[in-house]
Parts: structure tokens; C-alpha cells; sequence
């Protein structure tokens, strides 16, 4: 009962709000009439907030990519949103224009954003069947811009907000500017965005160079880039673009013979995919990308539009050696590595990193993290983990010097047993026969003696070495503190191994690399500076620290990397390490001045595929470093005069000749020696 009561009284309301409305309608028809159109006006209301601002209209209007600049000056990189590249109207072919108008809008000049005839006439289509686009050309510039916002389903919501957006855009936006902003927005497949990057990718010239037929072909694909595309569908896109031809006519843009003449030519395309320029440093782009989308969203700037300024720590002039340095040598191990396979092999490709920075303030100046950005976007600076092979070792003897060993301590070079804990026993070779006689620990390093690091793995402990290596920049890597970590068993990075010898050359004070140094607005106004470089960490002694430049000097004056001296001509005050691993899998090699350290690393993708005897270390990867140091210091980028705080070895004493044996050669050749020892 309780349920049909409640029932009946709610049947007795209805009726009686039904009868008042009635009544209202008929005591006041007019007011009546108004409630549902504003109703819809209120709902378009209500959305206006859910469309982009005018500051945002005014900001795409303006659209400027921010930049990559190096530390001298020049644009390394341009962040842009597409694939395009903004040209004023004035330097389009005028019958591009003419044959968008004509055929997409050509009410265009005489509405304001909506073609309400245009739109009423796509309405009754549509309700009788017959589906119609009534889009004028700045509500799809709406779509275009604001593809997130407004979106393009096929619903009363989204036409609103196009229509808002539209409105908007006028009040914006003169007419001329609004087709400049359609044709280089628009897009036309093949990744190619706007007109100026349309026209070169399928008929190779410039948007100021088409000529009625190519602006009509391009024009024509606006209905549908994929249906009436020239590339995948020419039969269809020649009929499309005879259409544009004939709406040409029609308003009077073309005289009907010359459009039948027209008619009757064929496609003529001459297609290329257009490639974004990677820039001179790629790599080092791609991470500032990421980074600078974050730094930028937190303050309300967008990268694409708002032209920021990123300055950064690479040098131009570097980065162009770096770069060449890579190919050139890469090109020739490539060659060796494919003579020693047979045609029918498949032919792996030799990869590398190249990394450079300045040691006194850890500003990076170069950076290259493959052979061809295009065809390896992964950094094997940054991002590959490989045994370092003998390139560790400084480590080991860094590690025995601060434990109160000097680099004339001797051990003798002889055959190493070490049982480890397992009950394995390891017993670690080199490439000749040891001598049984004693050696130093800078002949040691110098010559990469593998007994002897082994014996001195053995006093200081794997643990301290591996801690040593931490601080001195290894710091992302994991180090297993195991006796084999002397001879670079874990895997590390690039990017640290140079980033521990600048510590190594900084005189054992550790400074985090940079790469950006500050960003700017578009007027050069500083929005923030990065100078992270003033926070050096002692991870070393000084007195130790330069104890070990002194011997990694013994490596380039007589030891694994004497190329650098004889091949390269180096005479500036240099130090480094050479490093190869277990078969040839990995070439190493750092070499470091007061000024700039630089390190390069050789290999293939997969560490299972091991490179020749041309993959040694001193054979790979110096060469890289060499020929990058070659530029670097004839044009005096960095200064060869320099010279690391401590004194640089003399040459050995060789055995003196009796005077009466000494002939002409012997004088010429003592002369010789003598000035090659002063200039070096």
C-alpha cells in the first residue's frame, strides 16, 4: 500500500508541473521560445573555458623553436615541434593560396571564422545522408593547432569547441596571417608538415617555386593526405587534383582552356622523405630535449614555441673534430672488420663513443655516442656498460700509492697464482712471456703489465679499489670487488671512465660533468644558471694524484700509446691509458692534458662478436683521440704550453758510444735525438 501511495502522488505531481508549464507557456509564448536556445547558448558557455586561450593563439602565432648553443656561439640543435619549417606567405606560389581558398573556403575574406550558410547546407546533407565537411579554413586551423583540445570526433561537442576556437583565432589572427599559419601547419604525410617541407618532399624545390599543377596536387590532399596522397594513390590524386583545377575555374582563379590544358598533364613527382638535421651533437640533444620539456613545463614555457636559449658546455670546433675523428676512423675499421668476413657473412656494424671535457671545471666539450645518429639512436657514451679492460688499472695503482707505495716501488714480473676465495685459482697473462727480473710500478703501467697489476691487486685489496673508482667518478656502474676488477672485468661507461681521469688530471678533485650551463628567454634575459662546477670533491691526494700522471705519462712517451707521440707528432704534456679486452672485444683508450681530457671506445653491439688484431685498444680507439687532440691543439683550443704540476720524466740514459766509433750518421742522427728529446 505504501508503495502505490507513493506511486500515485508522484503520478499527481507530474500532472500538476506538466499543467503549470502549460499554463506558463501560454501566459508567456515569447519567453518560452528563448529557454532552449539559451540553454545551448549557456552549454557553448561552458565550454569556452575547454578551448585554448588567446595568449595560447598568440603564442602559436609566434611559434619559435627554442636552441642548442655552444659554448662559442653556435646553434648545435632547434627543437620543433614537427617536421617543418615556417615560411611567410609571401613566399608561397600565389596559386597555392588560390587554390586553397577556392577550393577548401572560398568564403574565406567574408566570414568571420563560421560559414553559417556553409555550415546550415553541411547540416541538411548530413541529416539526408550524405555526410559534409562544412569546416571553413580557420576552423581547421583550430583542429590543427589544438589537435588535444578539440580532437576530431565526429561529435556536437568537438564542433562547438572548433567553432569557439575558430572565433577566436579571428580575433586574432588578420586573414593573411591565418592562411601563413594553416599552410605551414597543415600536414601532408611522410612526416612532412606545411607546405615549405611538403614541396620539397614531393616535388623538390621550395613552396615559393610550385607551380599551379604541384600547388593543386598538394592542395588536393587536404581532403585526405593518405586517400589522395600522389605516392600511394596517384590515379586518385591526379583526379583530385584536376577537381582543385576545376574549383579554380569556377571562381575565376583560372581560365577554363588553360585548366583543360592543365588537365591533360600527368604527375610529375620528384619524391624524397624530408629527415629532420640531426645537429653537430645529436646525442647530447636528445637528453637536453628530455630534460629541458621537464625544466620547461615546471614554468610554464613551452620549448617549441617559446624560443628559448639553452647554452651549454660543448665547443663547436671540438664537436666538428669529434665528429670527424669518429668517421674517419670508423670507415676504415669497418673496412678491416668486413675483409675478414666472407660475402655471405652478415656484416655486423662496428660501433663507438667519443667523449672530451675540460678537467678544471667538468664542462664537457664534445660529445659523440655513435658513428651515425641515424642508424644508432643509443649512446655508447652515456648509456653502453663495457669492460674497461686495462684502462682500470690506474686505478689499482692509484689505490697502492695512497697506501704509501711510490712509482719506483718495484715487483717482479713473473707468473701470478692468486687462489681466490671460491678455491679457483687466477692466474692472469700477458701478451709476452714475463722477464723474471724486477720492474717499477711505472713501467708497469706504462708497458700494462698484467702480472704485475695482479701482484698489486693483491696488496692494496679489491675493495679499496673499487672504492677508489667511485670516488674518483665511476659512480653509476656497479664494481664487484672481486681481484679480476684490476684488469676491468666490471662494466662501465664512457662517459665515466672520462669523467674519473679528468679527477685523475684535475689533481684528485672530482667535479660532476655539465653540459648546460643556463637558459635564456628569446631577448637573452637568464632564466636560470647551472654552475655546478664549483663543487669540487677531493677524492684523491693532490701529491698521489699528480704521482700518477707522472706514470700514466710513461704510457704515451714509451709504453702501449707511444702513437700518440710518433704517429700523432704530440709533444704537449700528455698522459693516458690504452685498454683492450678479453679477445679484442672492446678498444679503449683516455688520454689526458691539464686542459682537456678525451676518451674513445670501439666495438660491436653484441659483446659476443669480437674485432682483429686492429681492435687492440691502441690500434681502435686511439687514433680517435689522436687526431681530435691534433685539432684541438694546432688551433689552440687548448694551449700546448701547459704542463701538469709536476716535473716530466727525463729520457732514460742510453749506453754512450766510444768517440772514435761515432761517423757522420752517427753525429746526424745524435743531433737528431737531441732535438726531438728538447721539443718534446
Amino acid at each position: 500500500m505504501n508503495l502505490r501511495a507513493t506511486l500515485d502522488k508522484a503520478t499527481a505531481f507530474a500532472a500538476q508541473s506538466s499543467r503549470r508549464a502549460l499554463t506558463a507557456v501560454r501566459r508567456h509564448p515569447v519567453r518560452a521560445a528563448l529557454v532552449i536556445p539559451g540553454l545551448a547558448l549557456a552549454y557553448v558557455l561552458a565550454l569556452v573555458p575547454f578551448t585554448p586561450a588567446i595568449k595560447d593563439l598568440r603564442k602559436a602565432k609566434s611559434e619559435n623553436p627554442s636552441v642548442l648553443m655552444s659554448v662559442d656561439g653556435v646553434v648545435l640543435a632547434e627543437f620543433r615541434r614537427l617536421n617543418r619549417r615556417w615560411v611567410p606567405l609571401d613566399k608561397m606560389a600565389p596559386s597555392v593560396v588560390e587554390a586553397l581558398v577556392a577550393t577548401e573556403d572560398h568564403r574565406f575574406y567574408y566570414h568571420h571564422g563560421i560559414d553559417l550558410r556553409r555550415t546550415g547546407a553541411a547540416l541538411l546533407s548530413t541529416l539526408t545522408g550524405n555526410l559534409q565537411g562544412g569546416s571553413t579554413i580557420t576552423q581547421q586551423l583550430a583542429r590543427n593547432l589544438y589537435p588535444e583540445e578539440i580532437g576530431r570526433a565526429p561529435t556536437i561537442n568537438r564542433k562547438l569547441k572548433e567553432a569557439i576556437t575558430a572565433l577566436k583565432i579571428e580575433a586574432v589572427y588578420t586573414k593573411p596571417e591565418i592562411l601563413e599559419t594553416y599552410l605551414n601547419t597543415v600536414p601532408f604525410l611522410f612526416n612532412a608538415f606545411g607546405i615549405e617541407m611538403a614541396a620539397r618532399t614531393y616535388f623538390d624545390k621550395s613552396a615559393e617555386q610550385l607551380d599551379v599543377l604541384e600547388g593543386a596536387t598538394l592542395v588536393g590532399m587536404l581532403k585526405g593526405t593518405s586517400a589522395y596522397n600522389p605516392v600511394l594513390h596517384p590515379e586518385r590524386a591526379l583526379q583530385r587534383r584536376n577537381l582543385v583545377l576545376d574549383q579554380m575555374v569556377r571562381r575565376g582563379k583560372l581560365k577554363p582552356a588553360q585548366a583543360q590544358a592543365l588537365q591533360r598533364r600527368p604527375l610529375k613527382l620528384d619524391f624524397e622523405r624530408q629527415v629532420e638535421p640531426p645537429g653537430a651533437a645529436p646525442h647530447i640533444a636528445q637528453q637536453v630535449r628530455k630534460w629541458l620539456i621537464g625544466w620547461a613545463d615546471g614554468r610554464d614555457y613551452d620549448i617549441y614555441a617559446d624560443g628559448l636559449v639553452v647554452r651549454t658546455t660543448l665547443d663547436s670546433k671540438l664537436q666538428r673534430a669529434a665528429n670527424q675523428a669518429v668517421t674517419r676512423q670508423m670507415t676504415q675499421l669497418q673496412t678491416l672488420a668486413d675483409g675478414r668476413r666472407k660475402a655471405a657473412e652478415a656484416r655486423p656494424v662496428l660501433q663507438a663513443g667519443f667523449m672530451a671535457l675540460d678537467p678544471r671545471n667538468g664542462a664537457i666539450r664534445a660529445w659523440v655516442g655513435s658513428r651515425d645518429f641515424a642508424q644508432e639512436q643509443f649512446d655508447h657514451v652515456g648509456q653502453a656498460r663495457r669492460q674497461p679492460g686495462s684502462t682500470f688499472k690506474p686505478f689499482v695503482y692509484g689505490a697502492a700509492l695512497m697506501q704509501g707505495l711510490s712509482p719506483e716501488s718495484t715487483l717482479i714480473d713473473q707468473p701470478v697464482s692468486i687462489r681466490l676465495p671460491g678455491g679457483e685459482v687466477w692466474s692472469p697473462t700477458d701478451g709476452t712471456p714475463p722477464s723474471g727480473q724486477p720492474m717499477t710500478l711505472r713501467d708497469g703501467l706504462a708497458f700494462s703489465k698484467n702480472t704485475i697489476t695482479a701482484q698489486l691487486m693483491q696488496k692494496v685489496g679489491p675493495a679499496n679499489v673499487a672504492q677508489l673508482a667511485r670516488t674518483m667518478g665511476v659512480r653509476q656502474s656497479k664494481l664487484d670487488p672481486v681481484m679480476s676488477l684490476a684488469l676491468g672485468t666490471s662494466p662501465v661507461t664512457l662517459r665515466e671512465m672520462v669523467s674519473a681521469y679528468a679527477t685523475i688530471a684535475n689533481e684528485g678533485r672530482f667535479i660532476e660533468p655539465i653540459v648546460v650551463t643556463g637558459v635564456e628567454d628569446r631577448h637573452g634575459k637568464v632564466l636560470e644558471e647551472f654552475r655546478t662546477y664549483r663543487d669540487q670533491q677531493p677524492a684523491m691526494p693532490r701529491g698521489q694524484a699528480l704521482d700518477l700522471v707522472n706514470m700514466m705519462r710513461g704510457v704515451v712517451d714509451e709504453g702501449t700509446g707511444t702513437a700518440i707521440r710518433q704517429r700523432y707528432g704530440i709533444v704537449a704534456d700528455v698522459a693516458g691509458k690504452t685498454g683492450t679486452t678479453q679477445e679484442n672485444t672492446d678498444g679503449w683508450f683516455i688520454l689526458m692534458h691539464p686542459e682537456l681530457v678525451a676518451g674513445a671506445r670501439v666495438g660491436y653491439n653484441d659483446n659476443e662478436v669480437t674485432m682483429g688484431t686492429w681492435g687492440q685498444g691502441a690500434r681502435s680507439a686511439l687514433p680517435m683521440v689522436g687526431d681530435f687532440f691534433q685539432v684541438a691543439l694546432r688551433n689552440r683550443i687548448v694551449d700546448p704550453n701547459v704542463e701538469f704540476d709536476i716535473p716530466r720524466p727525463r729520457p732514460r740514459p742510453k749506453p754512450e758510444r766510444q768517440p772514435e766509433s761515432r761517423g757522420p750518421e752517427d753525429i746526424v742522427r745524435g743531433i737528431f735525438n737531441e732535438l726531438r728529446r728538447i721539443f718534446r
